[in-house]
């Protein structure tokens, strides 16, 4: 990095994202099949739309609500409630501008220069942009790869905990991993957060999403293990489940005693999230259950014929994905993996992420989104097939 004295360094420092590279390399590739980016290839559906435009008709055009309208609080808090078999209160909740406003903001509350925090990897490269731009450090913990997956050391994740340690970033099921953390893995990370004070940011964004068990079933959370004054707070977002990813809508769950602070960040930031959306979002949340169960077959189903194929190609080391809708592999012989998205995007039309943009362990794999229309992933399979026997072990040129 160099020093440019006219701006802060903590701007300078935000890194600059490998996704958006390899994707500005593949921009206006007739026939490329895009697997880049964590998201499906289904529109939101029509409902949801409808919803929104009746609240435009409607004259739903003003400020609202810093913490989120009344209706979809008590709508999310409702649907937690469902899914968790417990009690939660719409105080805890707040409407923000997608999940990464909702890290954004949490993060900000805890941690700022001179403080760190730790944060399991390969990892989602925004949370260490969300930590750089505050002023605080991010702190990689590398997770191990084996042939059953991904797995957190917690006695290295403890090791790591210093006197400037004010949080730890935990993703689970995890982009771009897949990694699931067990019951007893939240436990002890609890526990280690209890006994140096330090918080807990939860991205369970991808709960819903896993893959080995029975159908609807839902990964372990912190719900599960925590107690009501737990320094945790809950990352989440309309985007996956119910495909909103251009909407820019989420939440925080964060403590009651946290509100004051956090609708002061919100008006600061935003002033709100657009009213009309937040009309859509409560119809998503109570009306779109089977559009939400079918993401979930989709994804398993995508999962299968990725794995399958990919493995067919005996240069692939990709052990399946527990969660999330996520392959994270590597090629045989290949550790630069900019240069190989690149050569992919040439070669076999398919765009895929590089690992190298998910920090630490996960420079030499590739990153594919699975939640899409079988018949397109079969396609991409087929192409990739075609082409990585040949691209194992090459040298660039």
């Amino acid at each position: 990095m160099t020093t440019n004295p006219e701006i802060r360094p903590e701007a300078a420092r935000a890194p600059t994202s490998g996704i958006v590279d390899v994707m500005s390399y593949a921009r206006g590739r007739p026939g490329l099949i895009p697997l880049f980016v964590g998201e499906g290839d289904l529109p939101t559906p029509p409902f949801i739309m409808e919803a929104a435009h009746r609240a435009l008709l409607a004259g739903e055009t003003f400020y609202t609500y810093q913490r989120g309208i009344p209706e979809l609080r008590a709508a999310i808090a409702a649907y937690l409630g469902r899914l968790y078999r417990t009690d939660v209160d719409p105080e805890r909740i707040y409407v923000t501008v997608g999940g990464m406003h909702a890290a954004q903001i949490a993060i900000r509350i805890v941690a700022g220069t001179g403080d760190e925090v730790l944060i399991p990897t390969p990892s989602w490269p925004n949370f260490d942009g969300a930590v750089t731009v505050t002023g605080a450090t991010p702190v990689s913990v590398p997770m191990q790869a084996g042939p059953d997956g991904w797995h957190l050391d917690l006695d290295r994740l403890a090791s790591l905990v210093t006197p400037r340690t004010r949080a730890m970033v935990i993703n689970s099921p995890a982009n771009p991993t897949g990694w699931t953390a067990g019951r007893e893995d939240l436990v002890a990370m609890l526990d280690l957060a209890r006994r140096h004070g330090i918080w807990i940011i939860a991205d369970e964004i991808y709960g819903r999403f896993t893959h080995d068990g029975p159908e609807g079933g839902l990964a372990p959370s912190f719900r599960d293990v925590m107690a009501e004054d737990d320094r945790i707070m809950f990352v989440q977002t309309f985007s996956k489940n119910w495909a909103m990813t251009g909407w820019r809508i989420g939440w925080l769950e964060a403590p009651v005693r946290l509100g004051p602070v956090i609708e002061n960040l919100v008006q600061y930031s935003t002033s709100g999230v657009t009213s009309f959306i937040q009309r859509a979002a409560v119809t998503a949340i109570e009306e779109g259950e089977p559009f939400v169960e079918g993401q979930i077959a989709r994804a398993r189903q995508g999962r299968a014929i990725v794995c399958d194929g990919l493995r067919a190609t005996n240069v692939v080391d990709l052990p399946a994905p527990p969660g999330a809708f996520y392959a994270f592999f590597r090629v045989e012989g290949r550790t630069d993996t900019t240069r190989l998205a690149r050569d992919l995007i040439d070669t076999a039309q398919v765009g895929l992420a590089p690992g190298t943009a998910f920090g630490g362990g996960g420079e030499a794999h590739l990153r594919l989104c699975f939640l899409r229309d079988p018949v397109q992933l079969a396609e991409a399979v087929a192409r990739l097939g075609r082409v990585l026997p040949g691209l194992a072990g090459a040298a660039p040129a």
